[in-house]
């Protein structure tokens, strides 16, 4: 399952030169899905395929329908720095990171406190939840980008595997993971996000992270 970001009257964040995160993470979850099906023959479920709003917890609940076996969200980031940049890959867990519950705040769309809130709910989530196998779903997806981004553009900053509470990966039955694939935020990665060249090397970099992890959990055979 993958699931774009954002979508209809939420944007996502906005870049300086106005590229919406909803229009970025679209493009590439479709790129995305062509590259899985053709690596891995594996079917893909998009959770949007056009310009639509779709709550959070209805992304997850869509995968948990039909049974995913991996469900992967495509996002922008963005700092209140200009300067911040690099790529990062989050699962869920409580997070006493500052920096990850700020990001999670702004993709979830609540305030901080709120995001506190959430670790209450999580309790009952976390024995259910895939939480190993997210983790090292995050890694292998994370390592694959920051190694095959580098190979085509310079300043590639891996900013690492976190933990993050986010509602779009909340009650998912499968390993989940959330890609920050860039900052909208910073007019580089910004020009960037908006690039077909980019988007589809990123794709193809994540569709290589998930064929590691499926092949390391024997979820494909090896060729």
């Amino acid at each position: 399952m993958v699931d774009a970001g954002h979508g209809g009257k939420d944007p996502g964040a906005v870049g300086p030169s106005n590229v919406l995160e909803k229009d970025v993470t679209l493009a590439m979850a479709k790129s995305l899905a062509k590259r899985l099906e053709k690596d891995l023959g594996c079917e893909v479920i998009l959770t949007r395929d056009r310009d639509v709003y779709l709550p959070l917890e209805e992304r997850t609940a869509i995968a948990n329908r039909v049974g995913a076996d991996l469900f992967i969200s495509i996002h922008a980031n963005a700092n209140k720095s200009s300067k911040a940049y690099g790529v990062e890959t989050y699962y869920l867990n409580f997070s006493k990171n500052d920096k990850a519950a700020a990001v999670a705040a702004r993709e979830n769309g609540t305030s901080l406190k709120q995001v506190g809130d959430l670790e209450l709910i999580l309790f009952d989530l976390m024995a259910n939840s895939k939480i190993n196998e997210s983790s090292r779903l995050a890694a292998e997806v994370q390592k694959s980008m920051v190694d095959g981004l580098s190979r085509s553009y310079s300043k590639v900053r891996d900013l690492g595997v976190r933990q993050g509470p986010f509602y779009v990966l909340v009650g998912a039955t499968m390993p989940s993971v959330l890609v920050e694939a860039a900052f909208i935020s910073n007019k580089r990665e910004e020009s960037r996000l908006a690039s077909r060249k980019y988007q589809d090397k990123a794709c193809a970099a994540i569709a290589k992270g998930v064929r590691n992890y499926a092949t390391s959990m024997k979820l494909v055979s090896q060729k």
